[in-house]
């Protein structure tokens, strides 16, 4: 398949070229797509180098799928030209997310919803997707009434200007500031920018996201996201509140047998997921898994996930694999 991406250049677009080759996606041309001021850069694919072209020109290749890492404002002007060129297009951006007509997926959960016909296909938010990886099974068996969550999210969520940002304060050089505020030996309450709720952007994307992945509007959903100054991916602090009690045994059992998680969690032995557990690692990882002895049929659980791995690039991979297999084959 001809398969373009666009924002190739950038943290997510480089993890996406990265992803499909370790997984051996079939691709018959190579097309990575960057913005005029990145024109021309060469981009490492199967040992080759290729230039990243322009997006009208990448547009005239007539790619099978592309995938997006490129910014909303890009994706919501150019995917449409994507698609009536007779591409897919798998979206990486907030832009498509909640639009009625476009499917979110994970594709362990429900990836039965993407048809023939849709040709925009959005990639949910990294803290959704890892966070939603642990809820689906358990909803199946417990069904889920409201989920309370903390996020302890990587600079890697930003780019590589906060990347930037902490390596240079690590080392003591004053360059461009990607956040209000230090990031190193701090922690920035705030993830993507605020809304007239007074929460954020991204905390609104975790409470909506998850709803539509797990096609059940009821689920209620609170979040606090935060900035914390690592590198490896993004922890979770997730409380459950199920509508009928459960067996804390038979909740590690469907954990440990639902495919895409692992489940790290031996207390006696200092054993529980870290960033540092999941860098480059395309698993979900889960632990700390515990009653909330404070109230009822609740749960507590930490999940950590890479965010450029499973929370971003292999999850959008994944997607076209399955468009691969289910209409292509």
């Amino acid at each position: 398949m001809k398969v373009a991406v666009v924002g190739a250049t950038g943290l997510v677009g480089s993890m996406m070229c990265r992803v499909l080759e370790e997984r051996k996606f079939p691709v018959s041309e190579f097309i990575p797509v960057s913005s005029e001021r990145s024109a021309g850069t060469e981009i490492s694919f199967h040992d080759k180098k290729i230039k990243t072209i322009l997006a009208a020109e990448a547009i005239n290749a007539k790619p099978d799928i592309a995938l997006f890492s490129a910014g909303g404002n890009a994706s919501l002007e150019l995917a449409p030209q994507f698609k009536n060129a007779g591409c897919t297009v798998i979206d990486n951006s907030s832009a498509w997310r909640m639009h009625p007509e476009v499917p979110l997926v994970v594709p362990e959960i429900n990836a039965d919803v993407i048809e023939p016909h849709h040709r925009i296909i959005a990639n949910p938010n990294c803290s959704t997707i890892q966070m939603v990886m642990v809820l689906n099974p358990l909803h199946k068996k417990y069904k889920i009434n409201r989920v309370v969550v903390s996020t302890y999210q990587s600079v890697t969520g930003t780019g590589k200007a906060a990347v930037d940002q902490l390596i240079n304060e690590r080392q003591g050089v004053t360059g461009k500031m990607a956040y209000p505020y230090p990031i190193d030996m701090n922690i920035l309450p705030q993830v993507d920018v605020f809304l007239e709720n007074g929460y954020t952007k991204e905390e609104m994307k975790m409470v909506n996201e998850t709803k539509k992945i797990m096609r059940d509007a009821s689920i209620a959903v609170t979040a606090t996201t935060v900035r914390v100054p690592v590198m490896g991916g993004h922890s979770e602090a997730v409380n459950i509140e199920f509508d009928k009690d459960f067996d804390l045994t038979e909740v590690r059992s469907i954990l440990h047998n639902t495919k895409g998680l692992i489940m790290d969690d031996e207390p006696s032995l200092l054993k529980y997921p870290m960033p540092l557990t999941a860098k480059g690692k395309d698993e979900v990882f889960v632990g700390r898994i515990r009653r909330d002895e404070s109230r009822n049929h609740c749960l507590n659980l930490w999940i950590v996930a890479d965010n450029l791995r499973k929370g971003a690039a292999t999850n959008a991979v994944q997607i076209a694999e399955y468009i691969r297999e289910k209409f292509h084959s």
